[in-house]
């Protein structure tokens, strides 16, 4: 294989692959200690326009300027999109807002995000209730958003305290994930994971105008046969094989991580009760689901059922046994997963959360907040509210559907919980498994693990040949490629790795009761290094504005493969990706690539554009391609910075070690400019006009020549002819080869 990575970046990469979520911390734009004020100028007849009734469930965004000021920072961005945004709250007097990096500026973000969510917090008189579950998921090391308080100025007129709530979407996923190609699910009412049937296009139903389970990444693609997997496993999975199998495809340890947080909280808006509000992301650094909790406004003793949340029953949250919640019931009714879930919730409310920390913290923003309050006029008109009521709302009941105060219903939370809990000991967790080779004869293993009783003995269970099985430490002590001392990512090296054998690996874990696990159920496959094709990530461009158009004249990022072999090769058993983690992510086409020959792929993806475009598309912001073999071993692969717009990347000389920008690209010919030079030159023929935008381009001399285009396909020939006709090619580079063996390379604008 062809690695050209320095040692750092293959520890960054490896830590990457290890698949645990990353947590961005706050910054300017979700500081907690101010509260910022945001002011958006609109025209003042669109806000109109976004007020009347029969327009409250528009999308549309429009064109405003949008002022940020925190005290030290002041930014101006003009224009983002700026609409409404909610269900139910579209309604309200207090609406929420959407505002848009990225609708008029393409690929834009402040401070690194796309877009804000306003929430105006309208059922809450604490507005505080959904800040204090956002806080509590992210303690909890839960990949949650980002929030806090800020004052909305609307052309110069004040609109209230709001809360400022991440964004979801693909910026929200790499940053927690390190890459956002996996699909992303907002699953809305009635989302309650119920199998239809195999047919991935059977949960693309809708309720009204929108999906239940609605893409939001990849949607060319448009592919729900992940969902359906993931779907089938939880519901139709025998019970015996359910911790095995779920584990394969879904985050599970995690999940119940945040099913504790929704039982404290009573956060009954979600999937366990009234199967709505969350989102399901495919990571394909682990290629398991992950779940990300949304909207959490109704919790903490808000309530619209008649339901006592404060004392509900904590393994029986699901309305009743007739309406399928399977990602609640399938996990409780499982006694492994049913004492992890025990013991997390246990923890969660004994130790993790402070509550005497939590009461200071919540009495300090409400004194923190308290000046927004009292002249915030739309506050006031959805229930009444009042600022007296806001003071009193974190140990006095409003009444109506605000049944507690935030403080007075986790204290009554916490002590029903306490008397429910079950005490029975739990198996160690083992998550976030992975393995990357780092020479022929070496790889390095690390996994997640955390024990009820300790002191954790874990231990890799390897065979190199297998049969035989061998058995080594794995330490947690910040010298065996295991992050940090004591962050409960233990690491250790398989060595003497045998070439043309698939190494088998499992991790086994036990605490001081004599507590065990072993994971994953399957032991996890090194493939065989085997004979490594001599082929090369040659040359990409990342930002293709306008150097070269597909054959259906568009733009697209692009990757040129170099076969530096003898021999030709066969691509139809190879794999192209640009996420390491993930080495099957998109199989070659059937297609013989020749000895010396070069190849174009289009990564657009929108492999339904030829089989020559991927299903990925490439970040000018910088991250991975590989190319991978039949058996999931590396043939090449680079990790790349930030690019720049119509330059491309690539090696030095064909097939080279050395990496540099070519401000003019060759794609789909030699890198090497004496190649280059051959094919430009005047070699018995001249092509003109060249580059050529006409219907006709001329030689210089009569000759028999055959048109190939960068695939290597005949497009056009004739014999003893002065001219060729162009009316019909797509926009491109194009070689023109006669029958002696002379070519011109053509471009065709």
């Amino acid at each position: 294989m062809h690695k050209i990575i320095s040692l750092f970046v293959l520890m960054m990469a490896f830590t990457a692959l290890n698949g645990q979520p990353v947590f961005p911390d706050n910054g300017p734009l979700y500081n907690d200690e101010t509260v910022p004020r945001i002011d958006i100028t609109i025209d003042p007849g669109t806000l109109e326009w976004l007020y009347q009734y029969e327009n409250l469930e528009s999308n549309i965004e429009f064109s405003a300027r949008f002022v940020f000021d925190n005290g030290e920072i002041r930014d101006t961005i003009e224009p983002v999109g700026f609409r409404l945004r909610g269900n139910t709250s579209r309604y309200s007097n207090k609406k929420s807002f959407k505002v848009s990096f990225n609708t008029f500026t393409s690929g834009g973000k402040y401070f690194g995000v796309e877009k804000l969510n306003l929430n105006g917090e309208h059922n809450d008189p604490s507005v505080m209730r959904a800040k204090v579950c956002w806080d509590i998921l992210r303690k909890w090391e839960i990949p949650a958003s980002r929030s806090n308080h800020v004052q909305l100025y609307i052309n110069d007129e004040y609109y209230g305290l709001y809360l400022n709530v991440e964004h979801i979407d693909e910026e929200f996923v790499k940053s927690r994930f390190e890459k956002n190609d996996g699909n992303l699910f907002k699953c809305l009412y009635p989302a309650d994971l119920d199998y239809l049937g195999s047919n991935p296009d059977l949960y693309k139903m809708f309720a009204g105008d929108r999906r239940v389970y609605e893409l939001k990444t990849n949607t060319e693609a448009d592919d729900y046969s992940d969902l359906a997997e993931f779907i089938n496993v939880l519901n139709n999975t025998p019970e015996d094989e359910l911790v095995c199998r779920l584990d394969e495809v879904f985050n599970i340890y995690d999940y119940l991580k945040v099913i504790a947080v929704d039982i404290l909280t009573a956060n009954w808006d979600g999937p366990i009760y009234n199967k709505n509000n969350f989102y399901l992301y495919h990571n394909t650094t682990s290629d398991k689901f992950e779940y990300i909790p949304y909207d959490l406004d109704n919790t903490l003793g808000i309530d619209w059922f008649g339901v006592d949340w404060a004392n509900r029953n904590i393994y029986n949250w699901s309305p009743g046994s007739n309406e399928p919640r399977p990602i609640y019931n399938r996990l409780m009714d499982n006694v492994e997963l049913r004492d992890q879930y025990s013991n997390y919730i246990k923890t969660l409310v004994l130790s993790t959360i402070d509550f005497d920390s939590l009461n200071n913290a919540l009495l300090q923003t409400r004194n923190r907040i308290l000046p927004y309050i009292t002249n915030d006029y739309y506050y006031t008109l959805d229930y009444g509210f009042s600022t007296s009521d806001f003071m009193n709302s974190l140990w006095h009941a409003f009444g109506a559907h605000v049944k507690h105060g935030i403080s007075q219903f986790l204290q009554e939370r916490t002590a029903s919980i306490i008397s429910q809990v079950e005490n029975e000991e739990m198996s160690p967790v083992i998550k976030y498994i992975k393995h990357q080779k780092v020479s022929s004869t070496e790889a390095q293993v690390v996994a997640y693990v955390a024990v009820q009783f300790k002191p954790a003995n874990v231990s890799l269970e390897f065979s190199l040949d297998g049969s035989n099985w061998n058995s080594i430490s794995m330490f947690d002590d910040g010298n065996h490629n295991d992050g940090l001392a004591g962050d409960l990512i233990y690491g250790a090296t398989i060595s003497d790795l045998i070439a043309d054998n698939e190494t088998l690996y499992q991790i086994f874990a036990d605490d001081s009761h004599g507590n065990v696990n072993l994971m994953p159920c399957e032991p996890v496959i090194i493939p065989a290094e085997g004979e490594t094709p001599l082929l090369f990530i040659n040359e990409f461009m990342a930002s293709n504005d306008n150097t070269i158009a597909d054959e259906h004249g568009n733009y697209s990022d692009w990757i040129e493969i170099f076969n530096g072999s003898d021999n030709a090769i066969w691509l139809g058993d190879k794999f192209l990706t640009d996420n390491l983690g993930s080495s099957n992510k998109w199989q070659l086409p059937d297609f013989t690539l020749g000895s010396g020959g070069f190849i174009l792929f289009w990564a657009d993806g929108n492999p339904g554009n030829g089989e020559f475009h991927t299903n990925f598309k490439l970040s000018k912001d910088g991250e991975e391609i590989g190319i991978f073999s039949e058996s999931f071993s590396v043939i090449d692969e680079i990790i790349f910075g930030p690019q720049t717009g119509d330059i491309s990347f690539g090696r030095g000389k064909d097939g080279s070690i050395d990496w540099v920008f070519f401000e003019t690209p060759t794609p789909g010919a030699s890198n090497s400019p004496d190649a280059i030079n051959e094919i430009a030159g005047n070699d018995g023929f001249i092509l003109y006009p060249n580059p050529a935008n006409a219907e006709v381009v001329y030689v210089s001399s009569n000759i028999n020549y055959k048109v190939y285009n960068i695939f290597g396909r005949i497009v056009g020939e004739a014999k003893n002819y002065d001219k060729i006709n162009i009316s019909g090619y797509n926009k491109g580079i194009y070689i023109v080869v006669s029958d002696e063996g002379r070519k011109q390379k053509l471009i065709i604008n």
